[in-house]
């Protein structure tokens, strides 16, 4: 395999009901389930949430990408996810992605940078640009 492509590897094991223990190679297991809008029981993390927590952890971790290419500090970063899933001809499918963002920086003169850093991790976060739905972005950033 070459330095361009990569692999990841999950096991899942199906415990019962809608319920199973998802592995990711050399990290802790976790349980996910069907949400309960779909008979699976409350509590649980499921497929859908993860689709969402994808996006929103992608986009992090690629603000902070930029963020170290662009030489400068932040002081804080906040994202909420917001995926709606509509009923379409072949069953459910995620729609629309909505990834509203806060940073904060230390001073004024940050603000362009985290700015920009926002707008190319937008538009170079692998997962969200692997998706089919749209991914919209609703950038703050805050001095304080």
């Amino acid at each position: 395999m070459s330095d361009e492509a990569h692999e990841y590897l999950v096991k899942l094991d199906w415990t019962h009901g809608r319920v199973g223990n998802l592995t990711v190679e050399g990290k802790s297991k976790i349980q996910v389930a069907a949400p309960p809008e779909f008979d699976g029981p409350e509590g649980i993390i499921s497929p859908e949430d993860l689709f969402v927590a994808a996006a929103t952890s992608c986009l992090m971790t690629t603000f902070v990408t930029f963020t170290k290419k662009m030489r400068f500090e932040f002081k804080s970063f906040s994202c909420d996810g917001h995926g709606t899933l509509d009923r379409v001809e072949k069953g459910f499918q995620f729609t629309k992605l909505v990834l509203r963002v806060k940073v904060t920086v230390e001073s004024e003169e940050l603000v362009p940078k985290a700015e920009r850093a926002l707008e190319l991790a937008g538009k170079y976060c692998l997962v969200s640009n692997s998706m089919k739905c749209p991914t919209e972005h609703e950038n703050e950033v805050i001095v304080g």
